[in-house]
């Protein structure tokens, strides 16, 4: 019952006129695959950006994937950043969530704990 009133209240973003307005240039977490993919010339078509620069935030993926992703993003991004984030991922991320025995159902949370990382690495490049 105390969802219904907040659900009310909540407000709707009109995307697509947010993109056209005032997001000219934007920066994507590009992980190489289809969805990330197919992102580049959907801002580019629907949402009237420009320029669109992809980050790819290497936390320890296999090699292939990171060169994979740098091919892609050389064919259809304007620019393209890879940044090494390993050791700041192991060290910030990793440990502090194995002494803190962060887990689901038994598993370590890599995947999910790297979200973060990846989103600093990202604007820290939209920053430039």
């Amino acid at each position: 019952m105390m969802l219904r009133g907040y659900f009310e209240e909540t407000k709707t973003i009109n995307l697509p006129a947010l993109f056209t307005t005032t997001m000219k240039k934007v920066v994507l977490a590009y992980s190489g695959g289809l969805d990330t993919s197919v992102c580049i010339p959907l801002l580019k078509e629907h949402y009237g950006c420009e320029y669109v620069i992809t980050v790819t935030v290497d936390v320890g993926q296999p090699e292939k994937e990171i060169q994979q992703a740098e091919e892609k993003a050389a064919k259809i991004s304007d620019k393209h950043y890879t940044i090494n984030a390993r050791d700041e991922f192991v060290r910030d991320y990793i440990f502090p969530l194995i002494k803190a025995n962060g887990s689901y159902e038994g598993y370590v949370l890599g995947t999910s704990i790297a979200r973060p990382l990846i989103a600093k690495k990202s604007v820290e490049v939209a920053q430039k």
